[in-house]
C-alpha cells in the first residue's frame, strides 16, 4: 500500500535551472553595464567553470570570478551583478505547472509527503517558501540532515524513518537518474522519473514510471493504491 510520496526539489517541483540561467544572465548584463571589460560569453564560461568546481549553490561565484579576471574585486561591478541576480531570481523562481494542484490532491488522498534535497538547508527552504510550498510537507530533508548526497541511502532511509513508512510504501519522484532513481530504487522504493525536468538528455531512466507533467503522478498513485488493495 502506497502511503507516502517523496519529492526531489530542484527541477522536480521547481524549475531551478531556468531560474539559475536567467539570473546569471541578468547578472552578466549588469556587470557589463558597470564596466566589466569582457564579452558576455567569456563571463558566462568563467562563472560556469566556478560552479562546476564549487557547486551550483556556491554563494561567492561573482567574487571569485572578479578576483580571477581582475586580480581584485571591483565592488561596483560585483554589487551590480548581485543586485541584478537577486531581482531576476525573485521573478524567475516558479513551480512547474500543476505542482500545487497535484500536491493538494495527494494530501486529500491521505498520503504523507516529503522532500529530499541535496541543497543546503537555508537555500532549499528559501526556495520552498518563495513558491508557497512550505505548508505541504511532513518532512523536508536537506544536505545538513545527513551530510550525504543522493544516491547515498542515508537521506532516503531517514525520510522513511521520519515518515514512519516502509520502502515499499513510498514512491520517489525526481529528475536525476543517478541520484534520485538509483538511490531510491536501492532502498526498495518505487520510482517516478520527471522527464519534464531532465537536463541531462536521459533516454533510459530505469524508473518504474516516467512522466512529462507532475499531474501524471495522480493516476500512478491511484494505480498503485488500487493494485495493492486488490492484491
Amino acid at each position: 500500500m502506497i502511503r507516502s510520496i517523496i519529492f526531489d526539489l530542484d527541477n522536480t517541483l521547481l524549475d531551478f535551472m531556468r531560474m539559475k540561467e536567467e539570473s546569471v544572465s541578468a547578472a552578466i548584463d549588469a556587470m557589463l553595464d558597470a564596466g566589466l571589460k569582457k564579452s558576455a560569453e567569456e563571463i558566462k564560461n568563467g562563472i560556469n567553470a566556478i560552479y562546476e568546481k564549487k557547486g551550483i549553490e556556491y554563494q561567492f561565484v561573482f567574487d571569485e570570478y572578479l578576483k580571477q579576471e581582475l586580480g581584485e574585486i571591483d565592488y561596483k561591478i560585483l554589487s551590480a551583478g548581485i543586485v541584478a541576480y537577486r531581482r531576476a531570481k525573485e521573478g524567475c523562481l516558479k513551480t512547474y505547472p500543476f505542482v500545487h494542484n497535484t500536491i493538494i490532491r495527494l494530501i486529500k488522498e491521505g498520503l504523507k509527503l516529503a522532500v529530499i534535497s541535496d541543497a543546503p538547508r537555508r537555500e532549499a527552504w528559501m526556495r520552498i517558501c518563495a513558491t508557497n510550498l512550505q505548508y505541504y510537507f511532513d518532512v523536508v530533508l536537506t544536505y545538513e540532515d545527513t551530510h550525504e548526497r543522493k544516491p547515498n541511502p542515508k537521506p532516503f532511509l531517514l525520510a522513511l524513518e521520519k515518515l514512519n513508512v516502509k520502502p515499499f510504501e513510498a514512491i520517489m519522484i525526481g529528475d536525476w537518474v543517478e541520484r534520485d532513481m538509483v538511490g531510491a530504487s536501492k532502498v526498495g522504493m518505487k520510482t517516478v522519473f520527471a522527464r519534464y525536468g531532465n537536463r541531462f538528455g536521459t533516454i533510459n531512466s530505469g524508473a518504474d514510471y516516467e512522466i512529462d507533467s507532475i499531474a501524471e503522478l495522480i493516476p500512478i498513485v491511484e494505480k498503485e493504491i488500487s493494485y495493492n488493495e486488490s492484491a
